[in-house]
């Protein structure tokens, strides 16, 4: 059985302990808070509210992005980046930072990078309750192309833990690679189209965009709430995406089996 095999078999074998494990993280995470994980809620709104005001209010000055409101069309790129952004972060992180289950015998490593995810994916889905309201309280329905959501948030979770696998076992060894990674997700936080439209620029120029591969799925739950496309359609750019995930998927399987034996002496 290949790494990769072997290391998504440990995820499915090992589900009810990544589920527990993420609830307890949550829970203590906000236990010594009044408002406990109300600040699941609270706090990605606030940043919204901030972004529209800057980015809405002030620089377009209340203009919408081609037909759609713009507090629409930056929630359907800020919302998933809020869930991409700390699981990404904190997921590179998440060897180094539970030494204490790393040198636990027999404890399956490879699933801290789940625990990471599904724990921040409890705040995804609360602000994919308020996506919702707000898209249809516009009046927008995405009719069939919602079907596609299923597709984009598989995209999602497998590239995040495909780099995640890969960047926890690179940080768990090289402690300076967990600050390029956080250097680097702040500066593709202005580089993803969150704020703006990939068809504002000559096409020339979209096609190092698309090279981003969170651009395919913040444009893909665009496209799926706002009816712009099948992800089938643009066949290229879908084989680009899943050739890169599966790449990192099996560099980061391979990196990751040959080095979780020695991750306590690194640590």
């Amino acid at each position: 059985m290949t790494p990769a095999l072997r290391i998504m078999k440990e995820q499915l074998i090992n589900f009810p302990l990544i589920l527990r494990l993420a609830l307890f993280e949550i829970k203590g995470k906000y236990q010594m808070h009044y408002l406990g994980i109300l600040w699941q809620i609270i706090n990605p709104m606030i940043q919204v509210g901030v972004y529209w005001f800057v980015f809405g209010v002030g620089l377009r000055q209340g203009g919408a992005v081609g037909d759609t409101p713009f507090i629409v069309y930056l929630l359907l790129g800020i919302v998933p980046w809020f869930f991409i952004s700390p699981s990404i972060v904190q997921g590179s992180n998440s060897i180094y930072s539970k030494v204490n289950l790393v040198s636990k015998m027999n404890f399956p490593v490879s699933v801290l990078p789940s625990i990471t995810i599904l724990g921040n994916a409890v705040n995804f889905a609360f602000m994919m309750i308020l996506l919702f309201a707000v898209v249809f309280a516009h009046g927008i329905y995405g009719g069939v192309s919602l079907i596609q959501l299923p597709y984009y948030l598989l995209c999602m979770f497998t590239f995040m833990y495909a780099f995640t696998l890969f960047s926890s076992t690179i940080s768990a060894i090289i402690r300076d690679y967990q600050l390029l990674v956080q250097s680097v997700m702040r500066m593709l936080f202005f580089v993803t189209p969150i704020f703006w439209s990939m068809d504002s620029f000559p096409e020339k120029l979209q096609t190092v965009i698309k090279l981003n591969p969170f651009a395919y799925i913040v444009n893909g739950f665009r496209d799926t709430f706002l009816g712009g496309g099948w992800f089938y359609e643009d066949w290229r750019y879908m084989l680009y995406f899943w050739s890169i995930t599966i790449l990192i998927l099996l560099v980061g399987s391979t990196l990751h089996e040959n080095f979780k034996s020695k991750f306590v002496d690194y640590l």
